[in-house]
């Protein structure tokens, strides 16, 4: 105990301060990432994207090809153009999961971390509504970041390890700097009252897209003390808009400001399910630390095993092949550096680029990992929800009862974890929106009536198990938390008065059409 604590007093070592430590944890826990990211999704992929899925990649890509007039790496970049298949998509997660772990593992680090991005890239191509999440944007380009950061061989963390370059350290810390300066600015820069008066975390907790059972204890104490929500609201933009700014400072104020930045998403963590996105983002907040800060958060008998002490970076290499290569990293930091930047500002301030600038954005969007960021810029303040209902008689109906979110009003919320259940999360975004903008949940009620197991597996149960129902019709309600009386009951939501959503609808010769009118 007295060694642990005199780990933490210790203060960093003299001289310059070394990383070759924290590359080793930030790159195994990007791996670790992506592990998570394939497993999630191959559970849910043949629902999603599969043949008898709700968004077929096949249809994609063969409406791209028609679009195209032929196969284009560069504009539809993905590796399923050899094929879309069931098994492939499937296989593709696994083999992701399995090379992520592979990272985690310290084993081929970079021909590793090149192959998740590339499969994950080829999944989020093809991927439609369901992986456009701005997570999914932040692992693809975090993990390109990592590919150039990390150490070529074999098992490059078994021998001594060699301090790794400035270049790409400090390029994941500016996109920590985007992701989080970038999410405080759009909310100011929206114009969203709730942001300017305080008022944002009034409305967050009820009408975030999977609340959790926390949520509600978090909801109660700050309606009970009113005080408390105006903080929240207030820490949160601090964090968001002054936290970032000491990524470039002296050690002390970078530390402080790692420490915030973790922090508040360990806060979003433990009120919402938002998958991979919090691990993620300490992953990435963990560049900002030093061998010596990451050392001290270790207990002793740990560090020696996973964190071997750092040591003292090697002696500048000399000869024309250095300087080759320190000017390429250079180059391409300068590079990644400007288009990033680029990025950032026609997302806060959009206008004109010059041509050149807007052409190379155009060129590179594709690969999804130059991007721009700003989470919840204007706060949802109802919460409409999509009840699916399906009948054999067009007189009884029975309920689609989904795995997350909310649904029955006596399921209390539940904790997705680190899985991210697409569709549930989906529907939040659709409930925003009119039927007809969203042509992929007409897409779902059609497998629904052709009663897809793949599609059906997405649910928490089938209504239907014996034959799929003649029709589906859906409704659409205001929900919010039940009070403390309700909650007394039994009841963990409150709904409003419902209204149709989609025409009822039915399948004829094979395709969705419009019910007649009783």
């Amino acid at each position: 105990m007295e060694e642990a604590a005199a780990a933490r007093r210790a203060p960093a070592p003299r001289g310059r301060a070394t990383h070759a430590a924290v590359r080793s944890v930030v790159l195994r826990g990007i791996g670790v990432v992506y592990a998570v990211a394939f497993v999630s999704l191959g559970v849910q992929v043949r629902g999603l994207l599969g043949s008898q899925g709700i968004a077929p990649a096949a249809d994609l890509l063969a409406q791209a090809r028609q679009v195209l007039g032929g196969v284009s790496l560069l504009h539809v970049p993905t590796l399923f153009w050899i094929g879309a298949s069931d098994p492939l998509l499937v296989g593709a997660c696994w083999v992701g999961a399995a090379l992520g772990l592979c990272a985690a593992a310290g084993l081929v680090p970079r021909p590793a971390l090149l192959g998740c991005w590339a499969i994950y890239l080829s999944l989020v191509t093809v991927g439609d509504v369901f992986l456009g999440y701005q997570w999914d944007a932040l692992l693809l380009e975090g993990g390109l970041l990592a590919v150039f950061w990390a150490p070529g061989g074999l098992l490059p963390w078994r021998g001594p390890r060699r301090e790794p370059g400035p270049v790409g350290l400090w390029l994941l810390r500016w996109l920590v700097f985007r992701l989080f300066f970038l999410s405080g600015v759009v909310k100011l820069a929206s114009g969203d009252e709730a942001w300017r008066d305080l008022t944002a975390l009034r409305y967050h907790y009820w009408t975030q897209p999977l609340p959790t059972l926390s949520s509600v204890g978090i909801d109660a104490l700050q309606r009970a003390l009113p005080p408390l929500e105006i903080f929240s609201v207030a820490a949160t933009l601090a964090i968001e808009l002054v936290a970032p700014c000491g990524i470039f400072a002296p050690r002390r104020v970078r530390l402080v400001s790692a420490s915030l930045l973790v922090l508040l998403q360990l806060a979003i963590a433990a009120t919402g399910s938002y998958g991979f996105f919090n691990l993620l983002t300490i992953v990435l907040c963990l560049s900002l630390l030093d061998d010596a800060a990451l050392g001290a958060l270790v207990p002793p008998r740990w560090r020696a095993r996973g964190i071997p002490p750092a040591e003292p970076p090697a002696p500048a290499e000399r000869g024309r092949a250095a300087t080759a290569r320190a000017a390429a990293a250079a180059l391409g930091a300068a590079f990644v550096f400007t288009v990033t930047a680029a990025t950032a500002l026609d997302h806060v301030l959009p206008g004109p680029l010059p041509t050149a600038v807007e052409g190379l954005l155009d060129a590179l969007a594709p690969l999804r990992s130059f991007n721009a960021y700003g989470l919840f810029a204007i706060m949802t303040k109802q919460r409409p929800e999509i009840t699916l209902e399906g009948s054999r008689d067009g007189e009884h109906w029975k309920p689609y009862v989904f795995r997350w979110k909310p649904g029955p009003l006596d399921r209390a919320p539940g904790f997705a974890g680190l899985h991210m259940p697409r569709l549930d999360w989906q529907m939040w975004f659709a409930a925003l929106a009119d039927c007809q903008r969203e042509p992929w949940i007409l897409a779902f009620q059609a497998r629904l009536l052709e009663g897809s197991p793949q599609v059906l597996g997405l649910l928490a149960s089938n209504p239907f198990p014996d034959l799929p129902p003649r029709r589906v019709r859906s409704w659409i309600a205001l929900y919010r938390f039940a009070d403390a009386d309700a909650r007394r009951r039994g009841l963990w939501w409150q709904r409003g008065e419902e209204a149709p959503y989609c025409p009822v609808l039915e399948l004829r010769d094979g395709r969705l059409r419009v019910a007649p009118s009783p």
